[in-house]
């Protein structure tokens, strides 16, 4: 299948297209993290199900900060093994700082993390645009970034509420929701792009680059923005 990249460069459509993908996900920022009341008493197994579903959808839909950073992993490198290396680090980095925080150990500051968490997804978006190869030292950054997002999940987790009876249950199927949202967005990011372009040659300049540089540039509004609020 071939591409015309500098048609689709000048094309109105795709143009008008490209703003309009741009005014939605930033209009969306105050929805990143959904504020949900808490919840009556419930059997675990109902309290299992219902945490399970809050972390999908913590992820999809409503999660597009998480999605760009997701997103911004794969582009880079578009084989499934890299990104599946660095889904591993950040989850084992954001479910020991998840954990920590829902049990007190630490409580980090929404104003201090919800920025950071912004500015690593300008971080990973820049690095694709200026990087044209994925380094080795990325599964260390994506750990660390993970720290930062699970307490993240924390902050929108303790709004949400845990059942006392099924506290650590609960808190386990709600990281579960998270990975399997963080999957569904890395296999749709695989079957669209990935497995249709990733061989092409017109890839890194086609998708990598305008993507990446949409990416940061929401991620760049995201953090102004909290960091005034």
């Amino acid at each position: 299948m071939n591409i015309n990249y500098k048609c689709l460069s000048t094309n109105p459509f795709y143009i008008k297209a490209g703003f309009f993908v741009l005014f939605v996900l930033l209009s969306q920022q105050l929805w990143a993290h959904v504020i949900v009341g808490e919840l009556e008493k419930m059997s675990k197994a109902e309290a299992g199900l219902v945490y399970l579903e809050m972390g999908y959808k913590h992820i999809l839909p409503l999660g597009f900060d998480h999605i760009l950073f997701v997103l911004s992993l794969y582009l880079l490198s578009p084989k499934l093994k890299p990104v599946l290396w660095q889904a591993t680090a950040f989850t084992i980095a954001h479910s020991v700082t998840l954990g920590l925080a829902m049990y007190h150990v630490i409580n980090p500051p929404t104003r201090i993390v919800e920025p950071l968490i912004a500015l690593s997804i300008m971080y990973v978006a820049l690095e694709n645009i200026l990087s044209p190869r994925l380094k080795a030292t990325r599964v260390g950054v994506v750990f660390l970034f993970g720290l930062v997002h699970g307490m993240g999940f924390a902050g929108a987790l303790g709004q949400m509420g845990l059942p006392q009876d099924a506290y650590l249950l609960s808190l386990v199927m709600f990281n579960v929701g998270v990975e399997l949202g963080q999957l569904t967005v890395i296999l749709l990011a695989y079957f669209l792009l990935a497995k249709r372009f990733g061989d092409k040659l017109f890839y890194r300049k086609a998708i990598v680059i305008p993507l990446s540089s949409l990416i940061a540039i929401v991620a760049c509004v995201w953090t102004i923005q909290r960091i005034l609020l």
